[in-house]
């Protein structure tokens, strides 16, 4: 049993000042007013446990530098603890599937995390709850192989659809990325002609047929599907035909608005929020949430960027409250990939539980409980 009293606690709707007690790893009670029973949280916030979608931080602990790749179990352990340590409760790790240039040969990575998950999950090694998002590359050769080699088992729960080809979606301009190319893979320009060359052949043969097959057996399955990067009208529309419930980091007004009329769950990057714009010159979070086009925000590349926005987002937009900014972080994404017993404090869901103290502006985690047991 957890017990926590004098805490300022965000509700779906609302902020109280009140008390909360926690049975066999669910909310018991939540109630207004003071007490004398529980640990004093001192007026610090009491919020719901965040919810992350999509982290490519897990994969950065594994491959730390270009030529390294670390222990999966110690990248896995590293990155739990710093996941936890930012308030996220429910993680789902992206694991890149499709081999290309960079990683020729993506399968037995992605096993090594992939199993590295299962193990730690099944010996309750892990602080929180991690679940596998499969980021799928559509234009790659063996995308499919490696998606059904992964795809049917518990602890996957996600997958999205990329395809990050030249001249498209993320990248719409060729000569931006040809710069790219060459910055981060060298060579002269003729090879980087080359390297676009084949990339587009491709996707003219891969990308149609593996977008259509994963999305059939993500049906099947009963995964939740996300479109990524979507730039126009029709990728929208492709999505839709698709079963995507979630739109990943559209890159336009138009893509966004198209998803938010279509009923899409539109993610966005906490990091943009934070830094006020995409680092890659895209459309800006903050004016899609001021537009009432943004449903739920994701660390991306920063843990600790998710709790960060959700209390920056009342500071800049008026009018829009801590309850419904932190909603992007818990409720909203548990809802969009089908975790119905979390993201909210109400009677009856999972004691998932973040204290939060703002210390010169910045929100501080100071104690975590998982299904109401401290775990940071």
């Amino acid at each position: 049993m957890a017990s926590f009293r004098n805490a300022r606690i965000v509700l779906a709707d609302r902020v109280i000042e009140g008390s909360l007690n926690a049975e066999d790893g669910l909310i018991a009670a939540v109630d207004d007013g003071a007490t004398s029973v529980g640990e004093d949280f001192e007026g610090d916030y009491l919020i719901a446990g965040l919810v992350e979608l999509h982290t490519d931080h897990l994969e950065n602990h594994y491959r730390p530098r270009p030529s390294v790749f670390w222990d999966p179990m110690a990248a896995l352990h590293a990155h739990d603890v710093q996941i936890a340590g930012s308030g996220i409760t429910t993680v789902f790790d992206a694991v890149r599937i499709g081999s290309d240039l960079d990683v020729p040969d993506m399968k037995p990575h992605a096993e090594k995390l992939v199993q590295a998950i299962r193990t730690a999950r099944d010996d309750d090694r892990l602080r929180i709850e991690h679940f596998i998002h499969l980021r799928c590359e559509l234009p790659s050769h063996d995308v499919l192989e490696h998606f059904e080699a992964f795809a049917d088992h518990p602890t996957t729960r996600l997958a999205s659809v990329m395809d990050h080809t030249p001249g498209q979606r993320q990248f719409t301009s060729i000569e931006a990325y040809k710069l790219f190319y060459k910055k981060q893979m060298g060579g002269t320009e003729a090879e980087g002609d080359a390297y676009v060359a084949d990339r587009l052949a491709e996707q003219a043969r891969y990308s149609t047929p593996h977008r259509k097959a994963i999305a059939r057996r993500a049906k099947e399955l009963g995964l939740a599907l996300a479109s990524h990067d979507d730039a126009t009208l029709a990728h929208v529309e492709e999505g839709v035909e698709d079963g995507v419930r979630i739109a990943e980091f559209p890159t336009t007004l138009e893509a966004a608005a198209a998803a938010h009329d279509a009923g899409l769950a539109i993610l966005m990057g906490a990091p943009n929020v934070v830094r006020g714009k995409s680092h890659s010159g895209n459309i800006s979070a903050t004016d899609l949430v001021r537009a009432g086009m943004m449903d739920i925000l994701s660390s991306d590349y920063v843990p600790f960027a998710l709790l960060q926005a959700a209390f920056l987002l009342p500071e800049r937009i008026e009018g829009f409250g801590l309850a419904k900014a932190l909603a992007m972080v818990t409720g909203n994404p548990a809802r969009a990939a089908g975790l119905d017993d979390r993201g909210e404090i109400a009677v009856g869901k999972r004691a998932d539980l973040v204290r939060v103290r703002l210390i010169g502006g910045t929100p501080v985690v100071r104690a975590v409980w998982r299904q109401g047991k401290r775990v940071s």
